[in-house]
């Protein structure tokens, strides 16, 4: 099988080029290369593996791009809330049209699987329910309801030549070379390591699934290979029913994994974004997948590979580990231009 997967430079994608490579699949890769400058450490497997990548935008892939591909693997979106929110408009742009006419192209080019990497966050301000595939969605911000667009204008185009697969991921944690510090486990690990403190701005009541980066990958991996009828058209939940916890819950089990580390509360926050997540479907139906790390894991994993590195407060708060801080300086030092084109 050769996948063409975009996004192969992001926070997924650099693990998840290796993870396909290693189990025998060809991979051909699209990125932006918006955050190239940040690269927090090297192993054999990510230096060895890393497949052949196009710089590109999203947006001017080609069908001729896709040429003598069996499948493709779509990551590359502008990602996270507080990005969407900073300019919803060319968030949609990006997320939502861009993605929906690489599903076309893909279906052009005689593609038959295409696995998009949706988010739990559709789900929004849940009731405290655990919340399932056939729950309604519920986003609240720019970047959640170009998910639930997507998921709803590429399921149109299911059929008996195109198989579309929908994966809500859970809050991704875990290491990875091009590594996030904007989603809540890995900033957590790190200002426990580097701080040894874990100051909430919040109460820590909203509450949160998480999946590890390498159990996404997998999902990605069994979804490119399952029969066509077990997964067309369905959407899947990434992630265990476990692993939902409140916010304070996270930031308790990282401080026992980093000794020292003091946890404080902040006042009830504004911040509506609350849900727990059903994981069953994905476990039952997807064939051969189940999560293979914890929460608790990869807060191990975490605190073993600060050490390794001797990870310090400027790396951490470094621009090109959080998303939006990069996109800004790369606007702000004239790299890239109003619609994050590059100049």
């Amino acid at each position: 099988m050769r996948v063409f997967v975009t996004g192969t430079n992001g926070y997924i994608g650099t693990i998840l080029g290796p993870y396909l490579a290693q189990r025998g699949i060809e991979v051909v890769g699209l990125d932006s290369g918006f955050y190239n400058d940040g690269w927090l450490y090297s192993d054999n497997r990510s230096l060895q593996r890393t497949p052949l990548t196009l710089n590109k935008d999203l947006r001017d892939v080609t069908v001729e791009d896709l040429a003598g591909v069996d499948a493709v693997a779509h990551l590359a979106e502008l990602s996270n809330d507080p990005l969407g929110q900073n300019d919803p408009e060319i968030t949609f742009q990006i997320n939502h049209k861009g993605s929906v006419r690489l599903a076309e192209l893909a279906r052009k080019a005689g593609i038959r699987r295409f696995v998009y990497t949706s988010s739990c966050s559709v789900y929004g301000a849940g009731t405290g329910d655990f919340l399932d595939e056939s729950s309604p969605p519920n986003p609240q911000t720019a970047y959640a309801e170009c998910k639930t667009l997507v998921e709803r204008d590429v399921g149109a185009m299911s059929d008996s030549n195109f198989c579309p697969v929908f994966l809500r991921n859970a809050t991704a944690y875990g290491p990875s070379p091009r590594m996030r510090f904007d989603v809540v486990i890995n900033d957590l690990c790190a200002l426990a390591w580097t701080a040894r403190k874990i100051a909430m701005v919040s109460d820590g009541s909203p509450w949160r699934p998480v999946v590890h980066v390498a159990d996404i990958c997998e999902a990605i991996y069994r979804s490119l290979l399952a029969p066509e009828d077990a997964v067309r058209g369905e959407i899947f939940n990434v992630g265990q029913n476990s692993d939902n916890f409140r916010v304070r819950e996270i930031a308790a089990l990282i401080a026992e994994e980093f000794e020292g580390c003091e946890v404080t509360a902040g006042p009830s926050g504004g911040d509506n974004r609350s849900y727990r997540v059903n994981f069953d479907k994905i476990h039952r139906q997807l064939p051969g997948f189940r999560c293979q790390y914890t929460a608790r894991d990869g807060a191990r994993q975490l605190r073993a590979l600060f050490e390794r590195i001797q990870l310090t407060q400027d790396v951490h708060r470094f621009r090109a580990y959080t998303r939006l801080k990069q996109l800004q300086h790369l606007r702000k030092t004239a790299q890239i231009d109003s619609n994050l084109f590059w100049t």
